[in-house]
């Protein structure tokens, strides 16, 4: 799975799934473009250790549509190139929905969507015409196995990666002929300092391995699809879940 100067752009790299998914790209010769939106100092750690060089930071809200394309456009000016974009940055909040006045669940469903989907459509949209302009590409989304098994207490991040997923197979089928093939992992909980708090034996019970998955485990299934030789598992979803949650 060598990726030796390609370009790998992936959104939300300042810690957790992110910082794993960048390690183990540029471990095997891929250029970063590290997104993150607020938090600076651990973006510029994780910068720091990748391993190799040609590595770069940029910044951006992704709520914002105009500023994914400026992010896009900068990857490009400043990189030369998208060869991968991987999807990663996510949004969750809880908002249960018999605790939750009218006000805040407007709140948690715009902004849950606005980044969770509405983010990777336009990165989808901006980078598909570099990678058609260059020859191919490949896309990985980071879903949610939330998708399939429901978040009662989110439903508006539940909504949003099962619409992900949806997102993901129709431009699998639209992008194909252009040689841009897109792909789908559906973690289960992983640990990382996001979900650290939630993380508790009853948790790691729903899984027979007794445990949550490692962000490496989640990385390198990533690095899998993004390589070459799995244009046919385009449109894929694949679930990193441990077992916890099976589907046919």
């Amino acid at each position: 799975m060598s990726f030796e100067q390609k370009v790998v752009l992936i959104t939300g790299a300042a810690r957790g799934i992110g910082r794993a998914i960048a390690q183990q790209f540029a471990a095997q010769g891929a250029r970063i473009a590290l997104h993150y939106n607020t938090n600076q100092t651990a973006a510029e750690t994780t910068l720091a250790a990748l391993p190799g060089n040609g590595h770069a930071l940029f910044q951006a809200d992704l709520s914002c549509p105009a500023e994914v394309e400026q992010l896009a456009q900068s990857v490009i000016t400043q990189m030369g190139r998208i060869d991968v974009l991987v999807n990663n940055a996510a949004v969750y909040t809880d908002h249960p929905i018999n605790e939750t006045d009218y006000d805040t669940w407007q709140v948690a469903w715009h902004q849950t969507i606005d980044v969770n989907l509405m983010a990777a459509a336009n990165l989808m949209f901006w980078a598909s015409q570099q990678m058609r302009q260059q020859g191919g590409g490949r896309i990985v989304n980071i879903s949610s196995r939330g998708a399939f098994r429901g978040e009662p207490t989110a439903p508006a991040y539940g909504a949003s990666k099962a619409a992900l997923n949806a997102m993901s197979q129709s431009l699998a089928l639209a992008l194909a002929p252009d040689n841009i093939f897109v792909y789908v992992v559906a973690p289960g909980f992983v640990e990382t300092e996001r979900v650290a708090y939630k993380l508790n034996d009853d948790i790691r019970q729903q899984s027979p391995l007794k445990r949550v998955a490692h962000p490496d485990e989640v990385a390198r299934t990533v690095l899998f699809l993004a390589s070459p030789g799995t244009d046919f598992l385009t449109g894929c979803i694949v679930d990193v879940n441990g077992a916890s949650y099976l589907r046919s």
